[in-house]
């Protein structure tokens, strides 16, 4: 079993771990080079999707539905590296204040969302889901927004994906990424709770 402790002391060295194969076994990855999505103006939102992001169609929430979040996004057809023992060590990380979601909801019901980690003002993207169109997407732009709100400069998606790099994602090579991290882990940032938590 992953303990949360371990996983975190990953996430500081650059380290992540994913499930390899059928039997949940854990490999530990630090790609290089390593994608990040930019919090500055270089982020990028297209036409269609700020429309609908200035017309509210979907309703944001956070940490409302981890669970929720992270079997959705273990469930998706092409396969998956979460396992079901990623799935109860990042439930625990999240109980712990460590792993966050943003949920995306239509009438009331989750349709899109993603999850990941927050450690000092670095975010790490883990996963995400729609079951409407653009409902991943609008969840992910109500993170970049709290991100930046909260004054986080890293958000480390790992690899990159043509999906995400419609935003801006862009590749540095790791030991840049490592230099970023260690200024982000240096950082005072809260994603959750204070004044600002709904």
């Amino acid at each position: 079993m992953l303990e949360p402790e371990l996983v975190l002391t990953a996430y500081r060295r650059g380290i992540f771990p994913m499930a390899v194969d059928k039997r949940g076994r854990i490999g530990w990855f630090s790609p290089d080079p390593r994608a990040v999505i930019p919090l500055d103006e270089r982020f990028h939102i297209s036409h269609g999707l700020r429309r609908a992001w200035q017309r509210k169609k979907f309703a944001i929430t956070f940490n409302t539905d981890f669970t929720g979040v992270i079997h959705e996004c273990a469930q998706r057809k092409e396969g998956t590296w979460i396992s079901p023992g990623i799935n109860q060590c990042y439930c625990q990380l999240h109980r712990l204040g460590h792993a966050h979601s943003v949920e995306t909801r239509l009438d009331g019901k989750l349709v899109g969302g993603l999850y990941g980690l927050a450690l000092g003002g670095a975010f790490f993207g883990e996963s995400m889901f729609h079951r409407v169109t653009d409902a991943s997407k609008v969840a992910l732009v109500a993170l970049v927004e709290r991100l930046r709100a909260r004054g986080f400069v890293l958000l480390d998606t790992q690899w990159t994906t043509p999906h995400l790099q419609q935003f801006g994602t862009f590749e540095i090579p790791r030991h840049e990424y490592l230099w970023r991290l260690e200024h982000a882990l240096n950082l005072e940032c809260r994603f959750w709770g204070d004044s600002q938590s709904q």
